[in-house]
């Protein structure tokens, strides 16, 4: 026999929690990208970049980036840049390990990396 308890399950009415209580959310704006990459970036770790070409990239975090000189990434990206802009200034720098793009052909030091074997490629198609 299944009976149902004759006791009413309702809910409990809602809490009210001053501001900083268990559903309060950090701000997500910071000053700078430095700040907002504090104690995120890591050795090796695994980087996904947005953007199409150079347009839309992310200039500010990769310049954080290469400041903090985190080192061994794996980057996923559109392209690799070029020698003086967007991901080319982590590859000047050599903190690239490896790179999976579908267009690497505007950077001079990317090349230069992959075929004396510094630098890791996948080729990922567009579409």
């Amino acid at each position: 026999l299944n009976k149902r308890s004759s006791r009413s399950r309702t809910p409990a009415a809602p809490q009210h929690y001053p501001r900083g209580g268990p559903h309060f959310m950090a701000s997500k704006i910071y000053k700078t990208a430095a700040d907002a990459l504090d104690g995120v970036l890591f050795d090796g770790m695994t980087i996904a970049a947005g953007g199409f070409g150079l347009c839309g990239i992310p200039e500010l975090s990769i310049a954080a980036i290469r400041e903090a000189g985190t080192k061994d990434l794996t980057v996923y990206s559109n392209n690799a840049g070029v020698d003086e802009f967007g991901l080319g200034v982590l590859l000047q720098t050599k903190q690239v390990k490896k790179m999976c793009s579908s267009y690497v052909g505007e950077n001079a030091e990317f090349m230069r990396q992959y075929l004396s074997g510094e630098l890791e490629l996948e080729f990922n198609p567009q579409g």
